[in-house]
């Protein structure tokens, strides 16, 4: 294991930046590694039937997750779109609760009643993934607008695709948002590909959250959605900002989806080798990097690799072995009267 005195030199020597700290790295890094290996083997899963349905995976995305939820207090909320495992298990969600409510087992996050495009856990702070395109912008600006009304000094962070941005929720949002002030940032995850057609193809501008957000007053910020160091320093000033009572921050993160939009999509539509050159900037890969070159001892990294390996194997085996929910609790956290006990 490198020493304090080797570590030092090494920082040194490399003329890097190392305001983030150890610790926080190994967290971030941890945070990468659980979600690549739990959502690796979503995969695996659903090719054995396991999983039902479709599911929408985050693999080469996993920075943009890592580095907002390593910035992120108890009690910030995350919103999320159905592409929302990453940000579930970045907030501190159990391997095996995903897992079980993607295989609809009784161990899930839901008891197995949500799926893949539902997961929530409000212990975590995890506010819902909306399968509706653009549904969940407005909802984040409710909780904002709460937070801002009680004097409360938690954000709410609202994570998307780059086709919300030409949804009319995101402008309604952003034009909400910034007139009042709200305490929310808006995370656009641009993979370039808004499901199966290039976003470049069908946006008036080349950024399509970055270039707009001078329309609403804000900063224009773009940033490599594949290096969680530059993912959370820029988090770390919204989140500043936020609390600092200054509003509202829209934050385009240029990243790459791995797979196709689902499991249903082979992703033909891609250019020739446009994946393999995304993979030579494997977010995964580039911080294991940037850890050694910080002095941090290979050892302690394999250490990681094989402890995430080992709990989403377990939390495999007991999904496997878990039965599927009770049919007693399938009209549950269902169906509300619309009376005035439900409203109140």
């Amino acid at each position: 294991m490198a020493t304090a005195k080797d570590r030092a030199q090494a920082k040194a020597g490399s003329g890097l930046n190392d305001d983030i700290g150890e610790q926080k790295r190994l967290e971030m890094y941890r945070t990468q590694v659980v979600i690549r290996e739990a959502e690796q083997r979503a995969y695996d899963l659903f090719l054995q039937n396991l999983v039902k349905g479709t599911s929408h995976l985050s693999l080469g995305q996993e920075a943009v997750a890592a580095g907002f939820a390593g910035a992120m207090k108890q009690g910030d909320l995350s919103f999320c779109t159905y592409r929302g495992h990453a940000h579930t298990l970045a907030r501190g969600v159990p391997v095996e609760k995903v897992l079980g409510e993607l295989m609809q087992r009784d161990n899930g996050l839901m008891r197995g009643k949500g799926g893949s495009m539902h997961l929530t856990s409000v212990d975590h702070g995890v506010m819902g993934s909306y399968a509706i395109i653009g549904a969940h912008l407005p909802i984040a600006c409710g909780a904002a607008w709460r937070a801002q009304y009680k004097g409360a000094k938690d954000v709410s962070v609202c994570f998307f695709g780059d086709g919300t941005t030409n949804i009319g929720a995101f402008h309604e949002a952003l034009n909400f948002a910034a007139v009042w002030k709200l305490p929310v940032i808006f995370v656009c995850e641009n993979n370039l590909y808004m499901e199966y057609t290039p976003i470049g193809d069908v946006t008036a501008v080349p950024q399509p959250a970055a270039d707009r957000a001078s329309a609403y007053g804000l900063e224009r910020i773009l940033i490599d959605g594949n290096d969680a160091d530059v993912v959370y320093r820029t988090a770390q000033a919204a989140f500043e900002k936020a609390r600092a009572g200054e509003g509202p921050s829209l934050i385009e993160c240029l990243t790459y989806r791995y797979s196709g939009h689902s499991r249903a999509d082979p992703a033909k539509y891609r250019p020739e080798g446009e994946l393999d050159r995304w993979k030579l900037r494997d977010p995964i890969k580039i911080y294991r990097e940037r850890l050694l070159q910080f002095g941090v001892a290979e050892k302690i990294i394999t250490d990681i690799d094989a402890q995430v390996r080992k709990i989403v194997d377990d939390a495999t085996e007991a999904c496997k072995a878990a039965p599927p929910p009770p049919l007693d609790i399938i009209t549950t956290d269902v169906y509300a009267d619309g009376g005035w006990a439900w409203r109140n």
